[in-house]
């Protein structure tokens, strides 16, 4: 069954509840929630995404997320996908919000980062694949593997305002 979410508008206001499908096809804005997570020593989980999932199936993602049920704020979604995809138990803090055009269709996108355990237990129906890396192996790795849209979208940004928070 495709899940619902809610359709939101230019302000992120709420205008209804549709299916996630019904929202991608139309264009129509509804929320995701991703989080950037670090061990540690700095280093940022990345993953590739199992061949079976139905959007970007095999490529890279830098954060770990999802769209935001009915009713649930950025920061619930937030928390609630690292542990559906991850295993991992943490509280996100969200740093922005943007409205993300890339990928399968416009939506808002809020941003999280989390210190996270480096013991990962992945959802193997989810991820193929995760590791540990370095900002530098990150960024050699945005070059030259598949990544997902929002990735590249998500962490050019998320980098900028770390760097405006120092």
């Amino acid at each position: 069954m495709d899940e619902l979410v809610e359709r939101v508008d230019g302000q992120d206001r709420v205008l209804g509840v549709v299916s996630r499908r019904e929202a991608i096809r139309e264009g129509w804005l509804h929320r995701v929630a991703v989080t950037v997570c670090r061990d540690d020593r700095g280093r940022i989980l990345v993953h590739r995404r199992s061949e079976q999932v139905s959007r970007f199936p095999g490529l890279y993602e830098v954060e770990v997320g999802g769209a935001a049920n009915v009713g649930e704020s950025y920061e619930q979604a937030a928390a609630r996908e690292p542990a559906e995809e991850m295993g991992i138990r943490a509280l996100p803090r969200l740093l922005f919000t943007f409205i993300n055009r890339s990928g399968l269709s416009p939506h808002w996108l809020g941003v999280h980062e989390a210190v996270v355990p480096d013991a990962v237990v992945p959802d193997p129906d989810e991820v193929a694949w995760h590791g540990w890396l370095t900002e530098p192996e990150l960024g050699s790795a945005l070059l030259e593997w598949r990544f997902t849209p929002d990735s590249h979208e998500a962490f050019s940004r998320y980098l900028a305002f770390r760097s405006a928070q120092s």
